[in-house]
């Protein structure tokens, strides 16, 4: 199935019955008086979140979709039948714009999560609302409303804990292949990756995370070059990216360090909350690497590069150095973890809700 992440769809709410102006008539009853029903409302349209679902494929060719209209009311206290509403099954992670106005309408960010799109019209109502002591007999009734009609751009952001970036060819498909029960295709030429792959990464007993590999981006990306600048939404939700290096050509006069730097620039380029994200050095193929140069080698490419951060050297092929960095990516993941929950906790006491309350009062 080809990966889509983008959609363009319209939507229509079910407009409401029109009420009824029907009048009592029975043998014998000489005034029956205003007997008329209201009409239905429309029906509405929800978008469900579904995390059995990974691409937006199934609104590629479904562009519009309309729910049912309310029925009219009828004679004999009669109302209308309320039309059904429709629901609309999108992958976590969708982003939903109005595109007439191009603001967020709705982000689904967890599995069941149910959000109205366009509301259905209400009903009209029928005669009898009209009957008074002055209006014995009343012919008056109103239209039910239109529903909600909007156009939108459906955006998928695949959500992973861990986001792969780096360029063509620098062993990310095969990281993933080696760490998790992802199995993307894996060969030996540029954009071998054509679309987002998740896979999840299990280091012991309930203790696991989602990595995504993200096909490989170029010098340009954030322009339009490659492949890679139509993916680079899917890192924004990642808590920590790792950034692969191919540390094979090392010796092959490729400008690695250029290559490195330049993948950075077009996370700034692109984002600046995305340049700002936790990053970790990840040096790839380091069993390409002569054990006795290995060290001198890596310590002139990361001073070449200027990086200050963490370091991992690894080999995807092999498997060396990948469980070391599994434990150290989950390690810290629980303590981001640990940290937004204590968070969360400090905000829900009502101890500091309270913000009229003295130092004093609070530390009591």
């Amino acid at each position: 199935m080809k990966f889509i992440d983008e959609a363009r769809i319209e939507v229509v709410a079910g407009h409401g019955g029109s009420g009824s102006a029907s009048m009592r008539r029975e043998k014998f009853i000489e005034f029956g008086g205003p007997d008329g029903g209201d009409g239905g409302r429309g029906g509405s349209v929800y978008a469900i979140a579904d995390r059995n679902i990974n691409t937006l494929v199934d609104y590629r060719f479904a562009k519009k979709h309309l729910a049912q209209n309310g029925e009219p009311g009828r004679g004999a206290d009669c109302y209308g039948r309320a039309g059904e509403d429709i629901e609309l099954r999108m992958p976590v992670g969708t982003i939903i714009h109005d595109m007439d106005t191009n603001e967020i309408i709705a982000d689904l960010t967890y599995h069941g999560q149910r959000l109205c799109l366009a509301k259905g019209g209400a009903g009209g109502w029928g005669n009898l609302h009209f009957k008074s002591s002055t209006n014995r007999a009343p012919r008056q009734k109103t239209s039910g409303l239109p529903g909600e009609e909007y156009k939108l751009r459906l955006e998928l952001k695949v959500l992973a804990d861990v986001g792969l970036l780096g360029m063509p060819n620098a062993g990310k498909s095969t990281l993933i292949t080696a760490v998790s029960n992802a199995r993307p295709k894996i060969a030996d030429y540029p954009f071998t990756t054509l679309h987002p792959n998740l896979g999840v990464v299990r280091v012991g007993a309930e203790r696991s995370f989602v990595i995504a590999d993200i096909p490989g981006l170029i010098e340009g990306a954030a322009e339009g070059a490659g492949l890679g600048h139509r993916f680079l939404r899917h890192l924004q939700r990642t808590n920590l990216l790792l950034h692969l290096v191919d540390m094979a050509p090392f010796d092959d006069n490729v400008d690695i360090v250029g290559e490195a730097k330049a993948i950075v620039n077009e996370l700034k380029k692109y984002d600046e909350s995305l340049y700002d994200k936790p990053r970790w050095l990840v040096l790839n193929k380091v069993d390409m690497i002569p054990a006795e140069e290995r060290a001198a080698k890596i310590k002139a490419f990361v001073k070449a590069y200027g990086w200050k951060g963490p370091v991992f050297e690894i080999s995807a092929l092999t498997g060396e150095g990948c469980q070391q960095l599994c434990y150290a990516i989950q390690t810290d993941l629980d303590a981001k973890k640990a940290q937004r929950d204590e968070a969360e906790e400090h905000d829900a006491d009502p101890r500091f809700q309270n913000k009229d309350l003295d130092d004093d009062e609070v530390n009591d």
